[in-house]
């Protein structure tokens, strides 16, 4: 890299050192979706076109490996290795990846690799101090403030604001998550470093996949797009979109789902996260209803962690192709309640217990009307 770029590079992180942060250049590495490091792209006047340049190229190179690590890796994860990239080259290679990502406008990818990069700082904050983490959580206006507080058997280490908890958890099906399995004192949730990290990573997610905008891609030099296609073609299985409705060729009526599935269904086909219990319901549902396992399969693939070995593993374990051989049904209303996969019930589940007679009784009844629809189509023909 030419002294021009390197040289630049310094006076514009020891201004931001210099700023009553106890974040240094190592930190901005790190973690540079933080404002710190959107200045010193801003203060080195760094554009895309420099990308053209020679001297550039390891910037570009880091940056198709950060979406590359995000695409291979199961979970997804960025790898974060000091030794092996200089600590600018970190800091820059970060939005020049999200640039790439934004210009193959695709929503698999965008996920994927928002939590990929997500994963990554989840993991490095689980190692950082309480200040240090403090000091990040408030870089997206969380109140938190750290604590030393025992209740039973139990450490606590931070004190979160409820309005911020509960923003983050939105995405979190768990038992454990909800309020009122936490410690809430004065409007605060008492929380472990883990805790606080895994609440980060959810923030820092959201925070990625609202950067990547596929608008971006008409301003990108012909020369960058080549290489972003080239990954396209390198990895088109994996990034393939997927139809908006498999249930098409499958036989299977959606109208006919109850809630819990529609829900479940619908977070699958966007990618959203789904939890353990979810997944399991979703698909032991499917294929109790005649859904062919490879169609199950294709509707995970939009999950931003999706491992379809693993996928497809699960489904055939599920189905009783694999391990005693028993094919499981999906869980009753009452168990749905209890996991919070009940989004609220409509007039025919106060009259059922289990998903799967929910969809028999409106799937007959579905199948009901379009037969007399089609009788009274032919009956109609014979006029004309």
């Amino acid at each position: 890299m030419n002294s021009g770029f390197h040289g630049a590079f310094n006076p514009a992180i020891s201004h931001l050192e210099g700023k009553n942060s106890i974040l240094a250049l190592s930190d901005i590495a790190k973690y540079p979706f933080i404002p710190e490091a959107a200045e010193v792209v801003k203060r080195l006047d760094f554009k895309i076109e420099n990308l053209l340049e020679d001297d550039y190229a390891p910037i570009l190179d880091r940056a198709e490996k950060r979406i590359i690590e995000a695409l291979n890796t199961s979970p997804p994860e960025v790898s974060y290795n000091p030794r092996e990239y200089r600590e600018d080259i970190e800091v820059l290679s970060f939005p020049v990846a999200v640039i790439l990502v934004s210009s193959l406008a695709n929503e698999y990818v965008k996920k994927r690799y928002a939590l990929a990069e997500a994963r990554r700082a989840f993991n490095l904050l689980r190692m950082e101090s309480e200040d240090k983490i403090i000091e990040i959580a408030r870089k997206f206006g969380w109140k938190i403030r750290g604590i030393d507080e025992k209740i039973g058997f139990v450490k606590f280490e931070f004190a979160l604001n409820f309005i911020d908890y509960l923003r983050n958890i939105t995405a979190f099906h768990e038992k454990d998550w909800k309020l009122v399995n936490r410690p809430v004192i004065k409007g605060e949730v008492y929380l472990s470093k883990h805790d606080v990290a895994r609440l980060l990573q959810e923030e820092i997610r959201r925070y990625i996949e609202a950067k990547i905008d596929p608008k971006v891609r008409s301003i990108i030099p012909e020369e960058i797009i080549k290489r972003v296609e080239g990954l396209r073609q390198v990895y088109a299985e994996k990034i393939r979109e997927m139809p908006s409705e498999i249930l098409q060729s499958s036989g299977v009526l959606s109208e006919a789902f109850p809630p819990c599935i529609r829900q479940l269904y619908e977070a699958a086909q966007t990618g959203r996260h789904i939890s353990h219990v979810g997944r399991f319901t979703l698909t032991s549902f499917l294929l109790h209803i005649g859904m062919d396992p490879n169609m199950i399969v294709d509707l995970f693939r939009k999950s931003s962690d999706f491992n379809e070995r693993m996928t497809r593993y699960q489904i055939e374990h599920i189905a009783g192709e694999r391990g005693s051989g028993t094919k499981y049904t999906p869980p009753k209303c009452d168990t749905l309640q209890t996991h919070g996969l009940c989004p609220g019930m409509d007039d025919l589940c106060k009259r059922i217990r289990h998903p799967l007679t929910y969809y028999l009784r409106k799937a007959r009844k579905k199948r009901g009307e379009r037969e007399k629809k089609d009788l009274g189509a032919q009956s109609q023909s014979q006029f004309y």
